[in-house]
């Protein structure tokens, strides 16, 4: 399955609506490549664009401004490259008289590497019986047939919108190991669009973070990762040990305080903090989202 051109190239993308009032950017001058064989987060807030996103990727809407490349071909209407794409999405629809079984025998049709053992062994590990109704399907019920599809049709472009609503832990937890184990053995390029940041961080090798339609963080997930660090101490020290470090937030309680700033400490800087009582603790790549997002942080980690 691997290429040498881009899994998915954007072009300073943009999506504007037309509203009462004027002109909404959903999404604005978006430029990032995403390499073959990569599992990519896409993350933000409700409202970020992440759908927009997907969905101008996708060739489901036409966008404003720019260009989407899907292994450097535009996806309209060219069903080579139409065929490399699965858009799982947050809530997809279905004819009202199919049952499950109508939908994955779909799938099966619409994607040429299909695997049909690991699809039903999927549904067995999911507990989804294949003759009830969509219309009929659970929340959770309904997500678990969008994972179904989206890892046993191994396209090249995977996306997955919110796939866990309603899963419970268990079933969650079966995607993920399902996902890195199929990943492993099949490698494509798989977009997570999520909110549950620290539940999908180990899955993640880079992240994409929007925020009111831009593109603010595009860096690996391992850079992303203790790029933001919180000091606890006495107030001097702590300020001595941050020296010029953008601070993102701070807590003062008589002589202690706890800063967290944007850095790592590692080697002698780590020693040297420590040396002077200072506590030091890496962010989640969670907290370090909500930090950033929260600063209206633009410049990377």
């Amino acid at each position: 399955m691997s290429t040498t051109a881009p899994a998915l190239e954007l072009r300073s993308l943009s999506k504007h609506y037309r509203k009462r009032g004027g002109a909404v950017a959903a999404l604005e001058n978006v430029s990032t490549t995403l390499e073959p064989e990569r599992i990519y987060g896409l993350l933000g807030r409700n409202g970020a664009g992440k759908s927009t996103l997907m969905a101008l990727a996708t060739a489901q809407a036409f966008p404003t401004s720019g260009e989407a490349l899907v292994f450097g071909h535009a996806a309209y209407e060219h069903r080579p490259t139409l065929a490399k794409i699965c858009f799982v999405k947050e809530s997809q629809k279905y004819p009202d008289d199919f049952e499950v079984r109508h939908a994955l025998h779909s799938a099966s049709l619409a994607f040429p590497h299909w695997d049909e053992d690991f699809a039903r062994s999927l549904t067995q590990e999911l507990r989804l019986p294949t003759d009830r109704r969509i219309k009929k399907l659970s929340r959770g019920q309904l997500s678990a047939v969008g994972i179904i599809i989206g890892l046993a049709s191994r396209a090249e472009l995977t996306f997955f919108d919110e796939p866990y609503l309603g899963l419970d832990a268990v079933a969650r937890q079966v995607f993920y190991d399902r996902l890195l184990e199929d990943f492993a053995e099949h490698p494509r390029t798989i977009v997570l669009s999520s909110h549950l940041i620290d539940e999908v961080a180990d899955v993640l090798e880079h992240v994409l973070l929007l925020e009111d339609g831009e593109l603010v963080l595009d860096a690996p997930a391992d850079e992303v990762r203790g790029g933001v660090t919180t000091l606890h101490g006495s107030t001097a020290a702590v300020l001595e040990a941050a020296g010029a470090l953008p601070v993102l937030a701070r807590k003062d309680l008589g002589p202690v305080t706890q800063l967290t700033v944007r850095g790592r400490f590692e080697g002698a800087a780590l020693a040297a903090a420590e040396a002077q009582g200072i506590g030091i603790e890496p962010a989640t790549l969670q907290q370090t989202i909500v930090f950033l997002t929260r600063a209206g942080e633009r410049a990377e980690l």
